[in-house]
């Protein structure tokens, strides 16, 4: 990788030196998503076989699993796998079982009664992707939340051939409407629906960057009303390290996320030119083994190494940069975090590579890319369910705030608003309502 001192760059080269992959930036990248979304839109099913042949090489009249193929798919998947898959998703169900809530009921004085309640999203769709690479693991981090959370859709989409572990993992998830498709086109037949595929409220999951802008694209079109979990689009990790973090580590973590796509990004931030340097040699040497090389090998060129004055300054350039994945293999890992504002996930120490995120080890894996961490969060249960407020006050209680409510509606020039209450108060004064009528019972 580029090695680069961040303290001799002027402000805008530092700019360009967190600047992610041109391979991102396609002018034409809107337009051609916005052609597949009309063709979704105006011929349903017909266009979504055409894109299967046009993408994926892939001729289906089906697009839905049957029972049978769901089947057939889980009992072809060998044992180890099942048990892999079984470790991860007990430990996914932990994390997330623990992220449940419990309703909050106060009194926020007496005779005004609120609460906040969490309803699960009623229809969901979890986008899966295939590509280079079937990502089963995300499988799990969109289905387990959904399952526990209550959705009672849930949709999964993926483009084909889907991957005997892909429909053994959303099976073993609980899902069971499992679509052939994937791409911006899967994305459309989510939001708006076709004669096959449900339309969804909500849409979920990773995806190259045709996903990611039909997700922004659809989101943003009245014509529906379906909205989106989060811009999660090509991987990216970002590692903090010293001079005592061991090299080898540190290229197998950034060729782990290199070897995504062409598109992935990889930084190394250290205080140690001589750490840059053994980085560097190491990947090299770990590159020539890799079966995906040539993709890992396209992500490097738009990946840097950036040499700092201490780890203080370290912990400013990655909230700078806001990484999808912040790897810390420092001495003192959790000395760094305190200074973290910005980051997908964080991973500490020598021996949490990033891949445990990735699959097992209970966290969730879809996160924000592009620098969206500083105002975005991971995925995490609270995603599929939508949170509303309740308030009940007794005739004491409105009396308790009236003055307060009238005064600053009056300030703000809404008089209706002030005369809601006022009216109220008139039936009181008039004996029309005892102030005994109160529910308190149920407060």
């Amino acid at each position: 990788m580029q090695i680069l001192n961040w303290q001799s760059l002027s402000p805008q080269a530092q700019l360009m030196a967190l600047k992610r992959s041109p391979l991102i930036g396609d002018s034409t990248l809107e337009q051609s998503v916005a052609r597949i979304i009309e063709a979704v839109v105006a011929n349903g099913d017909n266009a979504l076989r055409d894109f299967n042949r046009e993408f994926d090489g892939i001729s289906l009249e089906t697009l839905k699993l049957t029972a049978t193929e769901i089947e057939q798919s889980c009992q072809q998947l060998p044992d180890e796998l099942k048990q892999a898959i079984a470790q991860a998703k007990a430990n996914i169900e932990r994390f997330h079982h623990a992220q449940l809530q419990p309703k909050v009921d106060i009194e926020t004085q007496a005779g005004i009664r609120c609460e906040l309640r969490c309803e699960p999203i009623e229809r969901v769709g979890l986008y899966i992707p295939g590509g280079t690479a079937p990502l089963i693991s995300t499988v799990l981090m969109l289905a387990l939340p959904a399952k526990i959370a209550g959705c009672a859709k849930r949709v999964l989409v993926s483009p084909p051939p889907i991957n005997d572990a892909i429909i053994y993992a959303a099976n073993a998830c609980g899902i069971d409407e499992i679509y052939q498709v994937g791409g911006a086109q899967a994305i459309a037949a989510l939001a708006f629906g076709t004669e096959s595929v449900p339309q969804v409220d909500k849409i979920f999951g990773p995806g190259n960057r045709f996903v990611t802008e039909a997700k922004r694209a659809v989101s943003q079109d009245n014509r529906c009303t379906v909205s989106i979990d989060m811009p999660a689009g090509p991987s990216e990790v970002l590692i903090i390290a010293d001079a005592q973090a061991n090299p080898e580590f540190i290229a197998a973590d950034l060729l782990s996320q290199a070897e995504h796509g062409a598109d992935s990004q990889v930084m190394l931030v250290t205080d140690s030119s001589e750490l840059g340097d053994a980085v560097n040699r190491a990947l090299a040497t770990q590159l020539k083994q890799l079966p995906r090389s040539e993709i890992a090998t396209i992500a490097l060129e738009s990946s840097r190494t950036l040499i700092v004055e201490d780890l203080q300054m370290a912990a400013k350039v990655s909230n700078l940069y806001g990484p999808e994945h912040l790897i810390i293999q420092t001495e003192n890992p959790r000395a760094v975090l305190n200074d973290i504002r910005a980051a997908g996930s964080v991973f500490l120490g020598a021996y949490t590579p990033e891949s445990v995120g990735d699959y097992a080890s209970g966290t969730n894996h879809v996160l924000p890319t592009y620098g969206y961490s500083k105002t975005v969060s991971s995925l995490s249960l609270a995603d599929f369910s939508r949170r509303f407020t309740v308030q009940e006050l007794t005739a004491q209680g409105l009396e308790t705030i009236a003055d307060s409510v009238m005064i600053l509606a009056a300030a703000e020039q809404l008089e209706a608003h002030k005369n809601a209450v006022a009216v109220r108060l008139a039936s009181l004064n008039e004996g029309n309502v005892s102030t005994d009528d109160t529910n308190e019972e149920r407060l």
